[in-house]
């Protein structure tokens, strides 16, 4: 018997007459295809339903307490509790359903095939974000950040409406340089200390965290090396800085300020509260401690190895290794450094590499099959449910492509990279660091509407840029 080979992946060049045709000969190619699929659908519904999952853990340790008042707020454990923490945490859903992938494969070939093709993905990104995130999310870098940014704050006096709005146009755009996860981490950071620790309502947290993941996607495509995305076909497609300036990046700015004023005139009053509660006079414990010059400059120094050494696993790893080192030798001026959330989140990203890697079957027939405009919106509703350095990278594997067709896959992965977590790479680092100022987490459904609006500033303009520039 012939086995077929792996992942089954059939022709889409061949002569049929529709998407649905194809997909359902995808299908019939070898059942496999739909199974991958299924998978990846109740991963995606998984992460949907985390926040549902981790409120109920919550609610089973409030009747744990009950039960047990004289046990009340000491240790105590529960099996099935922490099954329900573990279900509940949103970074680790794609690495579960990695488990009953890996046994399909084995089902439908043999263990050796599955392991093989875990082995024969590519883990660079994940790696990537485990790296800057653990370098970006230290005292060193984040007073360096605040230093820059205070300076422009100052001219307001540093309320929580001028550093809000600041973090919300200036670190996306940082993106650009120092990449989108180091972006990312930066204004988290900064969003936690600066804004969220002074109690926003929900709506206007959900408002702000939507902001925040929409600019972030669409901040970092000023340059040709930042954005993932980008990143995934600039060198194929020959896109030089100056283009991706001229196409990408002045839209994106415009869309990031049009969208700030949009907020911050509908959240003003509130802004105004905020205002109020923050100390007008007096430093932070972090800022009481300081950071000396040298240390802030090595600190500035790795990151830019990372960003230089993207591409080059080992180095990463040995650049990550020589920073524990540094980080314990100068204790006295940083803070104790957390390694659980990278890891997290890099698992995050690794598990949707190897379930989104087995889906070009059905997204490539959607890209080739549609014209510019609706090519640009299914680019922006797949990205929801995959990876948007996903979707570019199959476009590139796609020859003949026109360039207004890649303009529009470009333009509309970036644009749908703040609807959900799983939608661009750094999403789930600033939803990792944020998530507490979120009750029992980030609920998808609040993200999406609040990304919504941004998310159709940028489309827009896109739409616009296309018909008016790019088409002449």
């Amino acid at each position: 018997m012939t086995i077929a080979p792996f992942p089954p992946h059939p022709s889409i060049s061949e002569s049929t007459s529709s998407l649905g045709q194809i997909l359902k000969n995808a299908i019939a190619y070898h059942p496999f295809n739909f199974v991958a699929l299924i998978i990846f659908a109740i991963a995606i519904i998984h992460t949907l339903f985390a926040h549902q999952i981790a409120h109920y853990a919550h609610k089973l340790e409030n009747r744990w307490d009950e039960a047990h008042p004289n046990q009340k707020g000491q240790a105590r454990y529960s099996f099935w509790i922490e099954v329900l923490h573990f279900l509940g945490e949103v970074e680790i859903v794609f690495a579960i359903w990695v488990i009953p992938l890996l046994i399909c494969i084995s089902i439908f070939w043999d263990w050796k095939q599955a392991v093989t093709y875990l082995n024969s993905l590519n883990y660079r990104e994940p790696l990537f974000v485990i790296v800057i995130m653990v370098l970006a999310s230290t005292r060193p870098i984040l007073k360096f950040a605040e230093v820059c940014l205070r300076f422009i704050a100052k001219f307001f006096k540093e309320r929580v409406s001028a550093w809000w709005l600041i973090i919300l146009t200036f670190c996306p755009i940082l993106g650009s340089f120092i990449t989108e996860p180091g972006a990312m981490i930066l204004a988290a950071l900064l969003l936690k200390e600066q804004f969220y620790k002074y109690s926003p309502s929900k709506k206007f947290a959900y408002g702000t965290l939507g902001l925040l993941f929409v600019h972030i996607s669409i901040g970092g495509v000023l340059t040709n090396f930042a954005a993932p995305p980008v990143l995934m076909v600039a060198q194929k497609w020959g896109w030089t800085n100056s283009y991706m300036f001229f196409n990408f990046g002045i839209k994106s700015m415009i869309a990031i300020v049009i969208s700030n004023l949009a907020y911050f005139f509908i959240f003003r009053k509130e802004l105004k509260e905020l205002d109020t509660k923050k100390p007008s006079v007096g430093l932070d414990k972090n800022e009481e401690k300081g950071v000396p010059l040298w240390v802030t400059f090595m600190h500035i120094l790795f990151l830019v190895g990372v960003v230089f050494f993207e591409h080059y696993s080992v180095v990463l790893v040995g650049i990550l290794f020589l920073f524990v080192a540094f980080h314990r030798a100068t204790t006295p001026f940083q803070d104790h450094l957390n390694l659980r959330g990278p890891i997290l989140v890099g698992s995050f990203l690794a598990g949707l590499v190897v379930h989104g890697s087995l889906q070009g079957w059905w997204i490539e027939p959607i890209i080739t099959k549609l014209s510019p405009t609706p090519l640009m919106l299914a680019a922006t509703v797949l990205t929801s449910f995959n990876d948007n350095a996903l979707i570019t990278y199959l476009s590139s594997l796609i020859d003949n492509l026109s360039p207004l067709l890649k303009y529009a896959i470009v333009s509309g992965a970036v644009a749908g990279g703040g609807l959900t977590v799983i939608a661009n790479a750094p999403n789930p680092a600033g939803q990792f660091l944020l998530k507490e100022h979120f009750e029992d987490g980030v609920a998808p459904w609040n993200l999406f509407l609040s990304a919504l609006f941004p998310t159709l500033i940028i489309l827009a303009l896109s739409i616009i840029w296309m018909l008016y520039f790019v088409t002449h």
